[in-house]
């Protein structure tokens, strides 16, 4: 039978376990992959169902044209008809950290103060938090060129690349956190909570969590990862925390997504990243009783 489903994805690695997932239940299903495409607007969808897996990172592997041609895909495939899961909304949250910052706002759900700019004198000239602060690309992407100023001096001096991949910035009100606990990251699927972790970074930035990143048994890392993340399960997350996550969820239009969170010193919960793309840890499902990726293909089933 001819497969109902395509993954939109631009890294393989990272989908393997889904792949895998799917084929041990014998579901039919098509790849695109963004690295190298065209498609014919007129011509799409060619099945009933997409589930888009592209991230914002892909800049940093080399595979910048991967996500303007995806965001067009998505719009086409949904004027053609086709339900697409994480669809062309979901995408365009996820690639923009100030709209990010908007719908925390207009929820009235906690965030760090931040200024958008495409000008460093600019932006120091209107920036209103103290520092340290945090500057990222709007894009973002697997904590790729995020640096921690601790003047406003250093804003003036950032390398050249910091500016890729759209000319983009967001200055960023920084919270030290506890080391020991870190931050925490829920995994949403149908807009419900698949579970919670606890991240320890160690000062690092990239808290990707896809175990091609970050073996779950210390072996090499496919990416360029520089400190050693740990990832712990979070049973006694917080009701009302979780709530926040399905609020945040529902606006933003995502099926499934990875919400993160920081616990300031003077007790507030700060929301700062909403991603799309989630790639899950098997281990940590299984700390919870089941694989996660086989409660994606359960989704996926009733979306068909």
């Amino acid at each position: 039978m001819p497969p109902k489903l395509t993954i939109i994805h631009e890294h393989p690695e990272w989908q393997k376990p889904l792949f895998d997932a799917l084929e041990r239940r014998g579901i039919a299903y098509a790849t695109y992959d963004l690295k190298k495409a065209a498609f014919d607007p007129t011509s799409v969808p060619q099945t009933p169902l997409y589930f888009n897996q592209a991230s914002p990172s892909a800049y940093v592997r080399g595979n910048t044209r991967a996500v303007p041609l995806c965001l067009a895909l998505l719009r086409s495939l949904e004027i053609g008809g086709a339900k697409v899961l994480n669809g062309s909304a979901a995408f365009s949250l996820e690639l923009s950290k100030s709209a990010q910052i908007a719908l925390l706002h207009q929820l009235g759900i906690g965030y760090p103060r931040s200024l958008a700019f495409n000008d460093p004198e600019t932006a120091l000239a209107q920036w209103k938090g103290g520092w340290p602060a945090l500057v990222k690309p709007e894009q973002g992407g697997s904590g790729a060129r995020m640096f921690l100023l601790n003047s406003p001096e250093e804003l003036t001096r950032l390398p050249e690349d910091t500016w890729l991949p759209d000319h983009l910035l967001l200055l960023q009100e920084y919270f030290p956190v506890d080391p020991a606990q870190g931050i925490v990251r829920m995994e949403f699927l149908g807009g419900k909570l698949l579970y919670a972790m606890r991240v320890v970074s160690h000062g690092a930035f990239n808290l990707c969590p896809s175990e091609v990143c970050h073996p779950a048994d210390g072996a090499e890392s496919a990416c360029a990862i520089i400190k050693p993340v740990e990832f712990y399960p979070y049973p006694e997350i917080p009701a009302d925390a979780v709530a926040q996550g399905e609020r945040i969820v529902a606006a933003g239009k995502l099926d499934v997504a990875g919400i993160e969170y920081l616990e300031a010193a003077d007790g507030r919960r700060i929301f700062y990243d909403i991603n799309a793309n989630s790639n899950l840890r098997a281990p940590i499902g299984q700390a919870f009783g089941f694989d996660p990726f086989e409660r994606v293909v359960d989704y996926l089933l009733t979306q068909m």
